[in-house]
């Protein structure tokens, strides 16, 4: 018996198994998302973070970390906009905490989202495939 567990054959009532997200993570990373996006465009006046765009947020399922994706629109650099929002990150999390009333407002990690960079350069290339194939004879 102390070898090794075996399963049990009774399992978690529907909703309550892992394999599925959680609910409330999932709706408080949409209000933070909209309540970030909102800042940037109302209170926050950084020059460096004016062609920025919020893609994405996941939020633990203890609701202690938020991982906020973030692509850059402009040709800005990459390292100065990540000090810029490096630098307004606890007003960032102040103005959570008073707009969406959490207990405990999640510790925010910026990453630059690359999925869109992606794209375009995967776009670029097909295009040069299709150029190819339509002048060769």
């Amino acid at each position: 018996m102390a070898a090794g567990k075996t399963k049990s054959r009774f399992g978690l009532p529907a909703g309550l198994a892992r394999s599925e997200p959680k609910r409330r993570p999932i709706r408080v990373a949409d209000a933070i998302k909209a309540e970030i996006a909102s800042l940037f465009v109302r209170k926050i006046s950084d020059p460096r973070l004016y062609n920025i765009v919020i893609t994405s947020v996941e939020v633990s399922d203890d609701l202690g970390h938020a991982r906020v994706m973030y692509s850059i629109l402009g040709n800005e650099e990459p390292k100065d906009v990540a000090k810029g929002l490096e630098s307004c990150k606890g007003f960032i999390r102040s103005n959570l905490a008073k707009a969406l009333a959490l207990r405990h407002v999640p510790v925010l990690d910026f990453r630059l989202d690359l999925a869109g960079q992606k794209q375009a350069e995967m776009e670029q290339l097909l295009r040069e495939i299709a150029k190819e194939d339509g002048s060769s004879p």
